[in-house]
């Protein structure tokens, strides 16, 4: 809506800190978004950006306009949702933070299941580490956020959250293969691969080897899921996850998964939820009920 886009000029700024960069974005010229913005400076009779020698940056009165703004472009894609559904048109955008333990397996498939029912519906799903998702859903980038072992839940409101065991993958050829369980000092004896200690599942075993004094024998360390997915291991190399994130069809390729002993790392939370004090638009609170639902049903056993 065209009333809007006063919001639209000083949010892309603030995000950019570069009025420059933010006409980049916009496709105006930078001397036509300074002239906007000077305008709607001169209409609250006050300065909402400091300006530094390189770029802008909010000052108090502009982090006050801010979030009035983020408030109205929720309200109204709120409110935009509701008219679709009341024109029996199943529409709207729903956008997801999540960590990269849960971008795998459980997630892509509840996409796919709404978007059958709903074809409508568009999805915008980014990868934010433990420490960054409560930044996303408070800058409004997200709606939902599905996370493995947050930093902080300060400003999360807490919808649904599952226990969720360390799973050490390997070679069914691999000697550890035929246990039911086993010991973090049994791991340390073989090389492996290892995602960064951003990652909720690293930073459950570095703490736990620390504790245990233990040294884990990474040889190969990434921060990209993609990365660790297809990387070809040798049959001896161990790598860890979680049930969210694991196919169900592990059993029909060459590895297996085999729980860590609880005693040497202890479970870890996905956490579910959106930020508090916000109401939802249509599309993305339907999506967090059918996600609340399906963790429920497929991982409840692990809360037990």
């Amino acid at each position: 809506m065209r009333h809007l886009l006063p919001y639209k000029y000083v949010e892309a700024i603030a995000k950019a800190g570069s009025i420059r960069k933010a006409a980049e974005l916009l496709a105006i010229t930078p001397s036509a978004l300074n002239r906007r913005l000077l305008s709607i400076e001169e209409e609250l009779g006050v300065s909402i950006f400091e300006r530094l020698p390189v770029g802008v940056r909010l000052n108090t009165a502009g982090e006050i306009l801010l979030e009035h703004i983020r408030n109205q472009m929720s309200d109204l894609e709120r409110v935009q949702s509701q008219i679709a559904d009341l024109s029996g048109q199943r529409r709207g955008s729903v956008s997801i933070a999540s960590s990269p333990e849960i971008l795998g397996g459980f997630l892509p498939e509840q996409v796919r299941l709404y978007q059958r029912e709903f074809p409508g519906v568009t999805f915008r799903v980014n990868q934010y580490f433990r420490g960054e998702v409560e930044r996303a859903l408070a800058e409004y980038i997200a709606d939902i956020a599905l996370v493995f072992e947050p930093m902080k839940l300060t400003d999360f409101q807490v919808i649904y959250n599952v226990r969720q065991p360390i799973l050490c993958i390997m070679n069914k050829s691999h000697p550890l293969a035929g246990k039911e369980q086993v010991r973090l000092y049994e791991c340390a004896e073989f090389p492996m691969v290892l995602p960064e200690v951003s990652w909720g599942v690293r930073h459950l075993m570095e703490q736990s080897a620390l504790r245990l004094s233990l040294n884990l024998r990474c040889v190969v360390q990434s921060d990209s899921r993609d990365f660790l997915r297809d990387y070809k291991r040798d049959t001896e190399q161990l790598s860890f996850g979680i049930p969210v994130n694991t196919p169900d069809n592990l059993a029909d390729t060459d590895r297996v998964a085999v729980p860590v002993n609880a005693l040497d790392v202890p479970n870890g939370y996905v956490f579910l939820g959106h930020l508090k004090g916000r109401t939802l638009p249509v599309a993305s609170a339907r999506f967090l009920e059918q996600l609340t639902t399906n963790l429920a049903g497929r991982f409840e056993q692990y809360n037990a």
